[in-house]
């Protein structure tokens, strides 16, 4: 089964935004609800040698995603490509999968009663073409493909890095699919 998902170079990222306002602009995300976030991670160490991140977070493709679990109506759910999103028609707007996520990336549309989240640009994917947050990365941090393909970019980026460097965010059971590609400095 594939495993569509985002890789991310956290040594490339330079921390613009780009990706945010692609994704906003693309997927007509309202103002304060976020898809896709970049955070500041740092500075940490002793000056003068400091040290600090962005780390973009947006949905993890979890391989057991408790946001799915949790839904009563079944909006949450899996397409055929693997890919969590939900289904606008059968939210009933109960929030159980944004208090389920463990990274906290679902987000409420006051304008829609509806939790909505990153769809992957299905749209655009569909199509043969990239999510728009990675067309946008002016850092060229930014990864898609299926990570079961390993002549996608994503599973190739993965490859180039090595094990070492290669991150995912806590799993706590669910199986955290986005992959994040930091050094040791």
């Amino acid at each position: 089964m594939s495993h569509y998902a985002i890789v991310v170079d956290l040594d490339r990222c330079i921390g613009c935004h780009g990706c945010e306002i692609a994704c906003k602009n693309e997927n007509e995300v309202e103002l304060g609800s976020f898809w896709n976030k970049v955070v500041q991670v740092g500075p940490f160490g002793d000056y003068p040698h400091l040290h600090q991140y962005f780390l973009p977070v947006m949905c993890q493709q979890c391989d057991d995603s408790p946001c799915t679990h949790v839904c009563p109506t079944g909006a949450s759910y899996r397409d055929e490509n693997n890919v969590v999103l939900v289904d606008k028609e059968k939210c009933i707007g109960c929030k159980y999968c944004m208090m389920a996520c463990p990274y906290g990336v679902r987000s409420w549309s006051p304008s829609e009663h509806v939790v909505e989240k990153c769809t992957l640009c299905g749209q655009l994917t569909s199509v043969g073409e990239e999510p728009k947050c990675v067309a946008a990365c002016c850092a060229s941090a930014r990864f898609y493909g299926d990570l079961d393909d390993p002549n996608s970019d994503a599973s190739k980026a993965l490859a180039a890095a090595g094990a070492d460097s290669v991150h995912r965010l806590k799993d706590v059971g669910n199986g955290p699919q986005t992959a994040y590609i930091l050094s040791a400095k």
